[in-house]
């Protein structure tokens, strides 16, 4: 088991390297969506494991905001204190947000915190339990509009649509910012028909699908784009290197990339005015080989298991394994993707033998990032 678990940091390590060969040359690296502390759900976010990634990967800022905490009541003022000291104790190098609870006295909460440096208001209707047409949503969207900074709001799973919604308030307050998160998958084309080419509005990239992001990408411009990890649940290298990939697949080029891995998010936290979107760029298709989709395809039916801890009992990895065999293009990839997938499922086999829960549970973690990542070479192999 040591040996399994040894092999698969050191494979998940190696694509550091791989990264700066993807990077556009000399771009620093902006992280809009980043956690920490400990959810309900049990995820952690550290301060220093948050900065040991920053360190590996040349991330030089991150918008942080707590998780949904324990001790988030009242108000969320204990994590917002927390968050608080995390930046202080950065030295600039993460950025504080505020989140707020709607049924806890959000504007004293946003007022307060603003007022001690706070440079945004994160909110997540899915955690808190409230709809984008809450009338108590518009007095804090008036507050950061007045105080000139973003709100940042979840719009990932879980979500009814919001489209309609959210566009009311960016017509309500057009002087003020929005950052949908998750590329707002909940509502995917129709968010990017109503907010596409509005400056202002941002959407930030922390989806788990290379799809999503590729579809995103035909229907947003690079200006309207902020990289995010979404870190603890989102890690490195998978984050970045989708985010690269993807962009690459789509045709933006290096002067675009730069925009969203450091520009737009550089210029939010300035202060400064967004820039004018232009057009979107990708294909609202996109070409596949038939090794690679069957690669996908067993890769996405592993991936449910994966999240529920469950053995691999149906074999989708030795499917996906065996498809790296065929003749394709793409043999770079595929041998890549086939290292992964191995010391994937002898990692997956070995999670019985861990005696303690914590550990099986980050042996279990690693084993989806190692999937995670042959999914990502999978989809973009011709990037």
């Amino acid at each position: 088991m040591e040996e399994a678990l040894a092999r698969a940091e050191t494979l998940i390590d190696s694509w550091a390297n791989e990264l700066r060969s993807e990077l556009p040359p000399a771009t620093p690296i902006f992280d809009v969506h980043t956690h920490l502390g400990e959810d309900v759900d049990g995820m952690v976010g550290s301060f220093e494991e948050l900065t040991a990634i920053c360190d590996r990967y040349g991330i030089e800022h991150c918008f942080i905001f707590p998780l949904d905490e324990r001790d988030r009541q009242p108000a969320f003022r204990k994590p917002n204190d927390r968050t608080f000291a995390h930046a202080e104790r950065s030295q600039g190098r993460l950025i504080p947000f505020a989140r707020l609870d709607l049924d806890e006295s959000p504007l004293e909460e946003a007022r307060r915190c603003l007022d001690l440096g706070a440079r945004g208001i994160k909110l997540h209707p899915r955690a808190q339990g409230f709809l984008i047409n809450d009338d108590r949503l518009e007095p804090i969207v008036a507050l950061a509009a007045e105080r000139g900074v973003p709100v940042l709001i979840h719009g990932g799973r879980g979500l009814p649509p919001i489209a309609d919604h959210l566009a009311r308030l960016v017509e309500r307050y057009p002087l003020g910012q929005l950052i949908v998160a998750h590329a707002g998958i909940a509502d995917l084309e129709a968010l990017a028909l109503a907010l596409g080419g509005k400056a202002g509005v941002f959407f930030d990239t922390s989806v788990w699908s290379p799809i999503d992001l590729l579809d995103f990408l035909h229907l947003v411009p690079p200006e309207q784009i902020l990289y995010a990890s979404d870190y603890p649940y989102g890690q490195q290298p998978s984050a970045l290197l989708m985010a690269v990939r993807t962009a690459r697949l789509a045709g933006l080029t290096d002067a675009e990339l730069r925009m969203i891995l450091w520009e737009n998010a550089d210029r939010i936290s300035r202060g400064e005015r967004p820039l004018q979107p232009s057009r979107p760029r990708g294909s609202p298709t996109f070409s596949q080989s038939m090794t690679m989709a069957r690669i996908h395809q067993y890769i996405s039916m592993a991936t449910p298991l994966l999240w529920a801890r469950q053995p691999d009992t149906v074999g989708v990895l030795g499917l996906a394994l065996n498809a790296c065999r065929a003749t394709d293009s793409h043999q770079r990839d595929l041998q890549r993707i086939c290292e992964l997938l191995t010391c994937a499922s002898d990692l997956w086999r070995a999670l019985p033998e861990i005696e303690f829960e914590s550990e099986r549970l980050s042996a279990n973690r690693l084993t989806f990032r190692l999937v995670h990542l042959a999914d990502i070479l999978a989809v973009t192999s011709g990037a």
